[in-house]
């Protein structure tokens, strides 16, 4: 890896809100009648933010280090994910500097957890809770997300050589 002195990637995943699923979304359970649809937990914050950490490495995303095809993963908590990404990183001399984040849903509100999200991810990556930002806003009833088929998130990071 070059030498640089820190490195920005970006993250972006989306998932399908279907019955009978837990809502996960930065490792906190948010109540809902719908949650995610995937072979993990399906968190799409914490896939956003691993895909980040890895992207500012120059690493593939998570669908290549964790495949969807790998039964031995299915139903895999998120913040394994997370933590494997950020262990890369560090292999590649780099530390995390600070995540900022966007949830894009209709429903449900996402705004009352999110204090429960940045404890989550911040126990995890080792990092205090304001190193990490986490907005969410709706798609304004336009497109698939906006009819509340489905929740997306967007993820920065800065990585700082060790």
């Amino acid at each position: 890896m070059t030498d640089l002195p820190y490195r920005i990637g970006f993250g972006y995943d989306i998932h399908r809100l279907v019955a009978d699923r837990k809502l996960i979304l930065g490792g906190a359970e948010i109540p809902s009648d719908l949650g995610l649809e995937g072979h993990s937990d399906a968190d799409c914050l914490t896939h956003a933010i691993a895909d980040a950490i890895l992207g500012a490495c120059g690493l593939p995303d998570i669908g290549h280090q964790f495949p969807n095809t790998d039964p031995t993963i299915e139903g895999i908590d998120s913040q394994i994910i997370l933590k494997q990404s950020a262990h890369l990183a560090a292999e590649k001399g780099y530390q995390l500097g600070n995540i900022d984040s966007c949830i894009i849903a209709e429903r449900p509100k996402i705004a009352p957890y999110i204090d429960r999200m940045k404890a989550v991810l911040g126990q995890t990556l080792g990092l205090s809770t304001d190193r990490i930002g986490i907005k969410a806003t709706t798609q304004e009833k336009l497109g698939s997300l906006g009819a509340g088929e489905g929740i997306a998130a967007h993820a920065v990071c800065i990585l700082l050589k060790l």
